[in-house]
């Protein structure tokens, strides 16, 4: 007999990932069958028309075909080949071939420096030890690793933000261990309460879960939100309070839209709060941001207040799969060592990664307040990420699961509903992206508009 579903681990089968679940399968289904489709659902910026940055992809493709680097004099600028030139030479045997298994030493040590470099502030000196830091396959890889290393039994927590990212709820109830949600406060802007916090761990103890370590996005997935300095102060003396290690999701830290603000990473705060009892894991991508390499796959984690025989463990993990794709360790590095001022490829550079930034904040803009001219929908500001995620209200007995369908099949919109995510009882949501050209946001917008209007 075949292989049955009843054959299947209640793990598996109960693993749910709604940025692309019966929506979007749906989604697909009619636009093969000739339906055109914006696909809002996932944060995927070249798929909705965002091009790639003209330096990275040439010189991954002189590392791709080394050739180039004779041939290519007069198509590609100077210090394109003498970056591939540099890659190659410090790779060794180049893309075709396996790294070690935390990645490349020389992309470590470069996003050691750009870790440094980018918390250096406030005379906050950083330092950063390359062999803590892992090439991932995404930063999804990364999580998953740092999840695998914290959860050991079923009775392991993990305190996750509601709303939050499915890769969390997902990953945890693949691993067997058990999700803690703590509520992110809307009508503050997503920010974290300490109240809320202590509400969830507590609750998690009652429930004989043993709380682990807390996962906080910022900027914030689904929500669009930017913690502030002293709410990542508050995580950090609540993690110590508890025991517990951070889990620090950055990957958007390059989309930061309110006026005035800039990122700050938990390993600053750390640094700057002279604390090391607490360990952190933070991630970073080059999906986000103003790369949006989504399908080349390239990553990091840093490991921080870690002790070497954990780390061990973790390159035992990493070994298991040998090592990230090579072609993304590259883009990592190119992410983190970008061209320099006065190199010939640094003004167009600066200009494609200008223009994507200043986009992004212009349809952030015009999607917080296209949404919140719809009646009917309460729309917090997008200060930051790829997303915006209203709350919405619905007829009596509706789901946002039938909304969301609805809207597709009405309007060809794709979004996720709020319930993929997590939310407050009684409250609706769907997350959408902001990653439509700018002249096709007032047309979603429109669009649902009209949908919501009339939808019964």
């Amino acid at each position: 007999m075949p292989l049955q579903i009843s054959d299947l681990g209640d793990a598996v089968l109960h693993t749910r990932y709604a940025v692309r679940g019966p929506i979007v399968a749906r989604a697909q289904e009619l636009e093969e069958n000739g339906r055109s489709i914006i696909y809002c659902n996932i944060g995927n910026p070249q798929s909705l028309g965002q091009k790639p940055l003209s330096y990275a992809r040439n010189v991954l493709a002189v590392c791709e075909q080394p050739e180039l680097i004779r041939a290519g004099a007069g198509v590609f600028e100077r210090d394109v080949l003498e970056k591939a030139k540099y890659i190659m030479e410090a790779s060794k045997y180049g893309l075709g071939a396996y790294s070690e298994s935390k990645g490349l030493g020389f992309v470590r040590r470069a996003v050691a420096e750009f870790i440094k470099a980018r918390d250096t502030f406030d005379s906050v000196a950083q330092r950063v030890d390359p062999n803590h830091v892992y090439l991932t396959d995404g930063a999804s890889k990364g999580v998953q690793a740092a999840l695998r290393l914290l959860i050991s039994s079923e009775k392991d927590g993990i305190l996750i933000p509601i709303p939050q990212y499915p890769l969390y709820s997902a990953t945890i109830t693949l691993y067997g261990g058990q999700q803690v949600g703590y509520y992110l406060d809307e009508e503050s802007g997503w920010s974290l309460s300490e109240e809320m916090l202590e509400e969830a761990i507590h609750d998690a103890m009652k429930r004989g879960v043993r709380a682990r370590a807390i996962v906080v996005i910022n900027p914030g997935n689904p929500t669009g939100g930017v913690l502030s300095e002293e709410n990542m102060r508050m995580v950090v003396r609540f993690a110590k309070r508890h025991g517990l290690t951070i889990l620090a999701d950055e990957v958007y830290q390059q989309n930061v839209y309110k006026p005035g603000a800039r990122f700050i990473s938990f390993a600053h705060i750390l640094t700057s709060m002279c604390e090391r009892e607490v360990s952190l894991f933070s991630f970073h991508s080059i999906s986000k941001g103003f790369f949006g390499e989504c399908g080349q796959r390239g990553g990091y984690m840093e490991a921080r207040n870690v002790p070497e025989e954990v780390i061990a463990q973790i390159t035992k993990l990493q070994s298991v799969a040998l090592c990230a794709n090579l072609p993304g360790q590259i883009l990592t590095f190119l992410l983190v060592s970008p061209p320099k001022q006065g190199e010939p490829s640094y003004n167009r550079y600066t200009e494609e990664r200008s223009a994507i930034l200043s986009e992004l904040a212009e349809r952030a803009k015009i999607m917080y307040e296209g949404l919140n001219r719809i009646p009917g929908f309460s729309c917090q500001p997008i200060d930051g990420a790829m997303y915006a995620f209203p709350s919405i209200t619905l007829p009596r007995g509706r789901s946002d699961e039938e909304y969301c369908m609805s809207l597709l099949e009405e309007k060809g919109i794709c979004v996720v509903p709020g319930s993929g995510f997590g939310q407050k009882p009684g409250t609706a949501h769907f997350r959408t992206t902001i990653l439509p050209p700018t002249d096709q946001i007032e047309r979603v917008i429109g669009a649902i508009s009209d949908f919501h209007t009339n939808w019964r």
